[in-house]
């Protein structure tokens, strides 16, 4: 039985209801809009304001669980999927980044037909900006720090709490579409981050480790920088 399906870690609905105030009211309003905008008027650039609220909003979500779920239960990180994943499952990873990669492509595609496409401020800012400092703050800040907080979070903790109460296939579906709602205004983007969703939350489930999902997910983010400067 893998770390996924134990049930010797139940959370109430306590710690649920926390998570979603932290994520549709507390990052949001404060840190996405107040202290967005300040950073802004600080360094007068999208980028550098973009990359610092990501950076805090990652401190905020990581302390969120530590405190909120982990450290009141007396559990380690391991209880939310930082597990070593057996090697058979890196063919998987490999698999499932290529799919996200050509099912991303294709939807962009579709997307550009139908006109709804438009690069988000921070896109932007580092195309108008591009320098090797800037590639490397856009490569950090989607690469690594997203992809450790979002998988920490999203599918460590709230697909496991859904999946824990209701089964493997809601928790998958509950745990993408919050993950895609969370990603509102970028809309251009909101397709990709559901089926982005499904396939980190599987990772997860088969493997028992959120690191799989990192990986997929951070490889996925450095192309889409790259292409970004490239582009």
């Amino acid at each position: 039985m893998n770390e996924v399906s134990s049930k010797s870690v139940i959370w109430s609905s306590k710690e649920l209801l926390f998570s979603l105030f932290l994520t549709f009211i507390i990052v949001p309003i404060i840190i996405e809009n107040w202290l967005h905008d300040w950073l802004y008027i600080l360094f007068d650039d999208e980028l550098y304001a973009g990359t610092f609220t990501g950076l805090i909003m990652a401190i905020i979500f990581i302390a969120g669980i530590y405190f909120v779920a982990l450290k009141p239960k007396g559990l380690s990180w391991r209880g939310v999927g930082l597990l070593p994943f057996h090697k058979s499952y890196w063919k998987s990873v490999i698999l499932w980044t290529i799919v996200l990669i050509i099912t991303s492509v294709g939807i962009v595609v579709l997307m550009e037909m139908a006109g709804w496409t438009s690069a988000n401020a921070k896109t932007r800012s580092l195309q108008n900006n591009l320098n090797v400092w800037t590639v490397l703050i856009g490569f950090v800040s989607a690469a690594i720090i997203s992809p450790i907080y979002e998988e920490i979070f999203y599918r460590g903790f709230l697909y496991k709490w859904f999946r824990m109460k209701w089964g493997v296939p809601t928790g998958v579906l509950f745990s993408s579409l919050i993950f895609m709602l969370v990603h509102i205004p970028t809309y251009n983007t909101l397709p990709i981050n559901f089926l982005s969703g499904i396939i980190f939350a599987w990772t997860y489930e088969k493997s028992g480790s959120v690191y799989p999902g990192m990986i997929v997910h951070g490889v996925f983010n450095g192309i889409a920088v790259l292409l970004t400067v490239i582009g």
